[in-house]
């Protein structure tokens, strides 16, 4: 009798495999696209910015003039008791919210709106930032970090600036422990034994004389958990 396979495991829920989210600060989301914002702007005030475990950047505590309070992505540079901007006539500053139609070109913002009003789903990750490229009739282009340009609205927002934290990656991660300790924050298993290095009774690949799948690792899918690894329901195969 073999062990559980990972997919299996997963599929079960339970806390080992689960995202912490009881550790999180918030969600982070713009706030309601309201009539002052598509008019004028809402002023805020930054009383706060704290570290989020599981997020690579950290995120600052708004109070806005109405009472509202919210976290935002923090953009680099800013501090405490900074004011920021939200609406259709702010200020092109770093930690300023506005539409993407209102943004010059060439600009860098990040946490971009994929529908309006959605609060934000794009360039999240600490050090990123996108690029306006260009804006036509209804449609603004934006250059995602990967390189991808992409169509959007002219009315989703984005946040003025490049993401704080960061150069994350810059500092070698010197032993194993502080691995540990990073990916514990985030719904994912380190450290990961590939398939081909167990044995036949504990995965598909596992088994044989040396280390190889021995089926093929695309698979449908239709098939039972036990046998799913490998390309699930893949949308093509061979060399591209």
């Amino acid at each position: 009798m073999g062990k559980r396979l990972m997919s299996q495991n997963r599929g079960r829920g339970t806390p080992r495999y689960t995202s912490p989210t009881h550790k999180r600060k918030g969600e982070v989301k713009y706030r309601k696209f309201d009539e002052m914002e598509k008019k004028d702007k809402i002023l805020g005030t930054i009383v706060d910015i704290l570290h989020d475990p599981g997020r690579s950047a950290p995120v600052a505590k708004v109070r806005f003039e109405n009472g509202e309070e919210r976290l935002i992505l923090v953009p680099e540079g800013m501090r405490i008791n900074e004011a920021i901007e939200c609406g259709i006539s702010a200020e092109i500053k770093p930690g300023n919210v506005l539409p993407l139609g209102e943004i010059p070109e060439g600009i860098p913002v990040y946490n971009i709106e994929t529908i309006p009003g959605d609060g934000g789903k794009l360039v999240r990750s600490g050090g990123c930032y996108a690029h306006i490229i260009a804006h036509d009739v209804g449609k603004t282009i934006v250059k995602l970090p990967s390189g991808f340009m992409k169509t959007l609205n002219p009315m989703c927002r984005a946040t003025i600036g490049v993401v704080a934290g960061g150069g994350r990656k810059e500092k070698p991660i010197t032993k194993a422990g502080k691995k540990y300790h990073a990916m514990k924050n985030k719904a994912s298993i380190w450290p990961k034994v590939r398939g081909v290095a167990m044995n036949a009774v504990d995965h598909p690949f596992g088994g044989g004389r040396h280390q190889h799948t021995g089926k093929p690792t695309t698979i449908s899918r239709k098939t039972s958990p036990g046998r799913k690894v490998g390309h699930i329901a893949a949308r093509r195969t061979g060399k591209r």
